[in-house]
């Protein structure tokens, strides 16, 4: 039987994670209080984060960043996803809350391609 954990990011109990992700105190705190969903919730908002910044994960301030980032992300007083938030394979969306009508861009009206020129 899975390790349960009352997850802060997803504010409910879930299976946790079956090792500390890396060592010392802040890895026991993501170990005793993140979920396996949250875990990868993590690690998918993570490779977003290298790739918009351009962190070279050899550097020690790079680390130092994305350890900032994740502290934010999950213990933030913000960093609880929405109570309407419904898990992927739950509910209508891949984790996104149900969208009645749609939501978002009109048609044809959604963000240009990188390096499109402007509409007008």
């Amino acid at each position: 039987m899975a390790r349960m954990v009352n997850c802060v990011k997803l504010g409910r109990e879930l299976p946790g994670l079956d090792k500390p992700p890396f060592p010392g105190d802040f890895g026991k705190r993501v170990f005793e209080n993140i979920s396996q969903q949250g875990w990868q919730m993590w690690k998918d908002h993570q490779v977003i984060l290298i790739n918009h910044y351009g962190l070279n994960m050899a550097d020690p301030s790079a680390t130092n960043t994305i350890m900032e980032e994740m502290d934010k992300f999950f213990f933030a007083d913000d960093a609880k996803v929405p109570e309407e938030w419904v898990p992927e394979g739950e509910g209508t969306g891949a984790g996104m809350p149900s969208q009645q009508g749609g939501k978002g861009a009109p048609e044809g009206k959604g963000a240009p391609e990188k390096g499109a020129p402007q509409r007008k």
